[in-house]
């Protein structure tokens, strides 16, 4: 009995991998704190590339493309949840330094908005991650852009 069992379970698909969307949902939500202040630009999504890049192990062209999909997943949205529901997989590491990327994204212009600061708390709500590591990841990002 246990040996139809077993063989059952074996003979079973693997699921597939929910990395794409995982990948798609990142690009999203990065695009939507760019696009938090009404002010999209070329530096924005230089930095989208780059952290999309190293987040997904892309060459820089399949980043490129990749944002270019998140654009449009954005866009299409009526709010960040579908994406935030499949960031919640990330590891705690993981949503920290997602959480980072996100933080040079808005910061990248110098400008703290209120409407990029009630994103990412929202986000790092959605995601299970609290407003003290959220901060001290902030802190983290502003430290770096301003030394360099």
């Amino acid at each position: 009995m246990f040996e139809k069992l077993f063989a059952r379970k074996n003979t079973q698909p693997e699921p597939e991998s929910q990395e794409p969307e995982l990948h798609k949902a990142i690009a999203a939500l990065l695009v939507e704190a760019a696009r938090a202040d009404d002010h999209y630009d070329d530096r924005e999504k230089t930095i989208i590339d780059k952290a999309l890049a190293a987040t997904c192990s892309l060459s820089p062209s399949d980043a490129s493309a990749l944002r270019l999909v998140g654009e449009a997943e954005q866009a299409g949205a009526l709010d960040i949840q579908r994406f935030t529901k499949v960031a919640k997989q990330l590891s705690k590491e993981q949503k920290i330094a997602f959480v980072e990327q996100l933080w040079e994204v808005v910061l990248s212009d110098n400008v703290r908005d209120p409407f990029e600061d009630a994103l990412i708390r929202r986000i790092c709500g959605l995601i299970y991650l609290d407003d003290k590591e959220s901060g001290a990841a902030r802190t983290r990002v502003a430290a770096r852009l301003q030394n360099g």
